[in-house]
């Protein structure tokens, strides 16, 4: 468009400078000169979204601080960097078709059971075909029978083969260890950080043998003590099984983990890994 005007521009300042002689071509060779930058400056910036992500998260109970302050930030980073978030509280408009829309699938502290039906084999397709990524949070590793549900035996392998066992209700502090610092959500994490407020989940297994681990938590540091242990025990990993980028976060019940720089980089790296597409 801008170059289009340019030329009609040029056209007719070019027939005026045949016209009147001199003092117009003077004036057309400032005008070139001048116009493609003072154009490009008022031109607006592009507003086409990077990518899409939908953001799946509970309405209420025990993590609704949690995804109130997430959803600001998420806000807030995808107005800096240009991509486009949907949120939903459901999986009602769950299927293969609306799935398409969206490059990556966030599980907001939504735990994997009361899914629909339809909604469940969509998102199972998305992932062992690499649709999109997908970043879960905490509740994302509820793995048992909760609520009169059955326990999602594919997401549970999905997550190594885990089920779920006990947790800190009292919460403790615990240090998380970085174990692969190559790995693109790690970058520019330092080697541990502190996690001042957590549940800590258990399982009856380590996912480890099954999965690609990231970080754990230094179960000895925990502040209070507690007996509730699991031994190793990770808390960020990625599943290399499945096509789709995915990655497993456990921290997510308080929103004071957005004040955490490391866990914010977390964050943020994951988005924009699992949102691109793997060579």
């Amino acid at each position: 468009m801008i170059r289009s005007l340019y030329n009609i521009v040029f056209i007719c300042l070019s027939f005026c400078a045949g016209l009147f002689g001199r003092i117009y071509r003077n004036r057309l060779w400032v005008f070139l000169l001048v116009a493609p930058a003072t154009l490009l400056a008022a031109s607006p910036p592009s507003t086409t979204p990077r990518f899409h992500v939908l953001a799946l998260y509970e309405a209420g109970g025990h993590h609704v601080d949690y995804s109130r302050q997430a959803r600001i930030w998420l806000d807030q980073l995808a107005a800096d960097s240009n991509f486009a978030i949907d949120y939903i509280q459901n999986t009602d408009t769950i299927d293969e078709e609306y799935l398409k829309g969206y490059q990556l699938f966030i599980q907001l502290d939504f735990p994997p059971y009361a899914w629909k039906e339809k909604a469940m084999n969509a998102f199972r397709q998305y992932i062992e075909e690499g649709r999109g990524g997908w970043i879960g949070f905490h509740h994302a590793t509820l793995l048992g029978e909760f609520d009169g549900y059955p326990m999602w035996q594919w997401f549970s392998q999905f997550m190594g083969g885990i089920r779920y066992k006990d947790y800190i209700a009292s919460f403790v502090q615990g240090e998380v260890k970085v174990e692969d610092r190559r790995h693109p959500v790690m970058k520019g994490v330092p080697d541990s950080f502190l996690i001042k407020k957590e549940e800590w989940y258990t399982y009856d297994k380590s996912p480890r043998p099954y999965v690609h681990v990231l970080a754990s938590v230094d179960e000895s540091s925990y502040r209070p003590n507690t007996a509730i242990r699991m031994g190793d025990h990770p808390v960020i990993w990625t599943n290399e099984r499945m096509k789709a980028r995915n990655v497993y976060i456990f921290m997510g019940h308080s929103p004071e983990l957005f004040d955490n720089p490391s866990y914010k980089k977390i964050f943020t790296n994951a988005i924009f890994w699992a949102a691109a597409t793997p060579n």
